[in-house]
């Protein structure tokens, strides 16, 4: 899959979270109205994958998503642990009609944490280094 491809389907992502914030999640209260959706640091993970943080105003999930779109309703709400790095962090199956299918898993929820867009972004980028970087294994 080329570049341009990777990013239609990371702007896929975000367009429609975008969309849901503005229909579904606004005035819930839960909702950090200082924050914007934004999909951080994908890249890919495998020969199949992407591999990212979106950061919404309402949650900020670790997201693996399919480079090619997968339609999948059986994997909707089914765990599975996924390796990154060092870490193995536990996926729950999500599928969205404008999307697909795709994996998320949450970092953060809900956001009042973060006082600004910026910090948000900062916080996830951090993750995304963190996991990329090789650790030494741990002494014995």
């Amino acid at each position: 899959m080329n570049d341009h491809a990777i990013d239609l389907r990371i702007s896929a992502l975000a367009v429609h979270f975008r969309e849901i914030g503005e229909t579904r999640m606004r005035d819930l209260p839960f909702y950090n109205a200082r924050l914007s959706v934004e999909a951080c640091g994908f890249a890919p993970f495998d020969q199949t994958d992407l591999i990212g943080v979106l950061v919404t105003p309402w949650f900020m999930n670790l997201v693996r998503l399919p480079l090619v779109r997968e339609d999948d309703p059986g994997r909707v709400g089914v765990s599975r642990r996924l390796a990154l790095g060092n870490e193995r962090f536990d996926f729950i199956g999500a599928h969205e009609a404008a999307i697909g299918t795709f994996d998320a898993c949450s970092l953060f929820s809900p956001m009042f944490d973060f006082s600004d867009q910026d910090n948000a972004v900062a916080t996830a980028r951090a993750v995304l280094i963190r996991l990329r970087t090789p650790q030494a294994p741990a002494a014995a």
